[in-house]
């Protein structure tokens, strides 16, 4: 086999480029087994003597067509990536904008006040229900409508903030105003529909793989501190971590049972890692604690906490809350 769709090197740019470009200009994102067909209609389409059929196509003339389009769009600030999903290990690409700024990137689709309420259910997910005790990185609908409505405290804060550096910090977030439920419904709609969101049998909102193969650096820079530069400087709080195998973000997985351990997996990573291996032979890569695979990161950390906490009754919700 010869031709620039069987190469490694991604080839001459050409109408079959443009097309698979078009074609994720209209989807954004798509896993490998849904492009399979449109690539081998734009292959058949580009050179009508030989007909392509979607099990003619491999992940490599994937590959090497997105290495194409991307050495074309890159001055852009666009960029066609790939990741698995953390929940059923697909193969997804996405058109993601590579620029740093998140809530500048989707400023053109949401009012102010809509952006807001975004950034606000991003620290829930991030921040309120990402503690050590318990990584839920996601929100329940509930939840996610009852943000609808600026909290208090947060208003609170706002006026706090108003005297000295936090002015004109307080002054943006004091002008910014609630939305409906009903608005709110629909801003959850529209991320899902457009694959930043996704929403689980158990309706919890959590980033879909777009969302993190786009905000990745964002998510990051904003709830990660930086490294200390002294020695004798706390450690800095880590919400956003890597998977020990993949190096992508982890908001569904697994994590070591020691809380001092910043180990993380996904699931299907965590059972590569220990194939072969069994009982107390399991160890922590890092920490060396005995693994048994039974703490959580994501929702499942929520519903095992829930448990728990029903079992040992309220006491132990609000000793866990304090941490």
């Amino acid at each position: 086999m010869s031709g620039y769709h069987d190469r490694g090197d991604g080839g001459n740019y050409d109408h079959s480029h443009r097309a698979l470009l078009q074609a994720f200009m209209s989807r954004s994102v798509m896993t490998f087994d849904e492009m399979k067909p449109i690539v081998a209609e734009i292959l058949t389409a580009h050179e009508p003597d030989r007909t392509r059929l979607a099990n003619d196509i491999t992940q490599p003339i994937v590959t090497s067509m997105v290495q194409a389009v991307n050495a074309k769009i890159g001055a852009l600030d666009f960029e066609i990536r790939s990741a698995i999903n953390q929940n059923d290990r697909t193969l997804t690409y996405a058109l993601v904008n590579t620029t740093s700024d998140a809530l500048t990137q989707i400023a053109t689709t949401f009012s102010p006040d809509e952006i807001a309420y975004i950034k606000r259910l991003l620290d829930c997910m991030f921040e309120t229900n990402n503690k050590n005790i318990r990584e839920v990185m996601a929100v329940k609908h509930m939840t996610a409508t009852q943000l609808a409505k600026i909290p208090r405290n947060r208003q609170s804060q706002a006026a706090a903030d108003s005297d000295g550096e936090g002015e004109s910090n307080a002054q943006a977030e004091s002008t910014v105003k609630g939305i409906t439920i009903n608005d709110a419904d629909k801003v959850l709609q529209h991320l899902e529909v457009e694959a930043f969101f996704q929403r689980s049998p158990q309706n919890y909102y959590s980033l879909a793989p777009r969302a993190l193969m786009e905000l990745r650096a964002w998510l990051k820079e904003t709830y990660n501190d930086p490294p200390a530069e002294d020695e004798d400087d706390h450690e800095p709080t880590i919400r956003i971590r890597d998977c020990e195998g993949c190096r992508e973000i982890v908001t569904m997985g697994l994590r070591c049972d020691n809380k001092e351990c910043g180990v993380r997996w996904h699931d299907f990573c965590a059972v590569q890692y220990f194939r072969g291996q069994q009982g107390s032979a399991k160890k922590c890569p890092k920490c060396k604690n005995n693994w048994d695979g039974s703490t959580f990161v994501g929702e499942r950390a929520d519903e095992t906490g829930s448990r728990r906490r029903t079992t040992n009754g309220r006491s132990q919700l609000m000793n866990e809350e304090d941490e």
